[in-house]
């Protein structure tokens, strides 16, 4: 497959997937009452945890792997193997736990629990499929998941319990993970199986889902720390905003997830570099003309998308989109020095996601909401610079020995 082609497929598989979260919850919320649709979203927001958890340690140790032949292969069939059994580890228990539990939570996040294999598997074939260099498989499948849980939710009656709508929504991923199943085996047929080796001490897995933890969990503590103190207003205004850069997280996730095997494609490091380089250019640039279409939407169109937020969320677009453009730069770095040294970016995370609520509870001081927003760009531009410093460092650590072993060698050529 050609590269553009392959770009193509993975921005638009991760589009439909992050399409189909959003429908799932439109549809349960069309489908339920108020407080069956809160026990709903609070399962769902389990889930999308666990998926995320999931996907930083199997899925991104995965698609950094680089090669091909038998141990690609293996690979790939071992990291869905192991997302299954590990998600089937997980629900067991917590279906056990929550069937001794009274109340329509508990039912729902026990079928969650049965589900989990299901839905995580679907999941993890996608990484496998994307390190394959196979993408297009990978988008047929979430096409076929939509399609699915879509046709299986609008035959459902309102008033459908939470528990209910989790059974349909999980079961209906099933189809699309068995024909996934199937066209990876075709592809990874008579590998071996390795599981050992995701569970040994220094699996970079374990390192990444740390990352996750630190770069999702501060931030959404943070702002709702302050908007516990403060005034929720500042809570509203936030998610407002960042709600309407909804596709450009998609384009962010579709970067760190599935880009190092299309940059992987770039035979020498340097170029591999550049283009990362050139990949947050465009994105940078996405996002400042993104915001510019933003703020010159009309202020019923804006009402029709955030209702009463909008004003507030329209008054922080330079600050978001601002941050947007940073985050654009950071996004990139980081994927930079995961293809450089993936061991190197923990630190990263951890001092700039510390930086960045410091930066937005001082902002907040200062500015009440609008400081808090132009605080989060003020952590976000620090933590691009930090991680191309970075990469800047790394490349000239490995350049030099290069000159070295280069003047040895015409050093050599002279005497003899």
């Amino acid at each position: 497959m050609r590269a553009r082609t392959a770009v193509l497929c993975s921005v638009a598989d991760q589009g439909v997937a992050a399409l189909t979260n959003i429908l799932v919850l439109v549809a349960a919320a069309r489908l339920s009452t108020l407080a069956d649709f809160a026990r709903f979203s609070a399962v769902y927001l389990v889930f999308t945890v666990l998926l995320g958890v999931s996907g930083a340690y199997t899925g991104q140790p995965l698609v950094l792997r680089r090669g091909a032949g038998e141990e690609i292969r293996s690979a790939c069939r071992s990291a869905v193997a192991f997302t299954m059994l590990a998600a089937a580890a997980l629900g067991a228990p917590l279906a056990a736990v929550c069937a001794l539990v009274p109340g329509d939570t508990a039912r729902a996040l026990l079928v969650l629990g049965l589900v989990l294999p299901v839905v995580l598997g679907q999941d993890a074939v996608r990484y496998a499929f994307s390190t394959l260099q196979r993408p297009h498989l990978a988008l047929t499948s979430d096409l076929v998941r939509l399609a699915c849980v879509l046709g299986a939710l609008s035959v459902q009656d309102h008033g459908a319990s939470p528990a209910r709508l989790v059974a349909v929504w999980g079961l209906s991923a099933l189809p699309a993970l068995l024909l996934s199943a199937a066209l990876l085996h075709r592809a990874t047929a008579g590998s071996p199986l390795r599981l050992r080796p995701m569970l040994r001490r220094g699996h970079l897995g374990q390192r990444f889902t740390v990352e996750f933890g630190v770069g999702n969990a501060t931030g959404q503590l943070s702002v709702l720390g302050l908007g516990a103190v403060g005034t929720p207003l500042l809570v509203g205004a936030l998610r407002g905003a960042t709600t309407l850069f909804g596709p450009l997280n998609v384009l962010y996730t579709s970067a760190t997830s599935f880009g190092p095997p299309l940059l992987g494609r770039i035979g020498d490091e340097r170029r591999r570099v550049r283009a990362t380089a050139a990949l947050a250019a465009v994105l940078a640039a996405t996002a400042a003309l993104w915001a510019t279409v933003l703020a010159l939407l009309p202020d019923a169109a804006g009402r029709q998308l955030l209702g009463d937020t909008w004003p507030v969320a329209a008054a922080l677009l330079p600050a978001t989109g601002s941050q947007y453009a940073a985050m654009a730069v950071g996004t990139c770095g980081l994927l930079a020095l995961r293809m450089l040294d993936p061991r190197t970016t923990l630190a990263v995370q951890i001092v700039f996601s510390l930086t960045a609520v410091a930066f937005l509870a001082g902002g907040y001081a200062v500015g009440g909401v609008p400081g808090a927003a132009w605080g989060l760009f003020l952590g976000s531009l620090c933590k691009a610079v930090a991680t191309w410093i970075r990469v800047a460092r790394l490349r000239r650590r490995a350049v030099a020995p290069d000159r070295a072993v280069a003047a040895t060698e015409d050093a050599v050529g002279g005497r003899a």
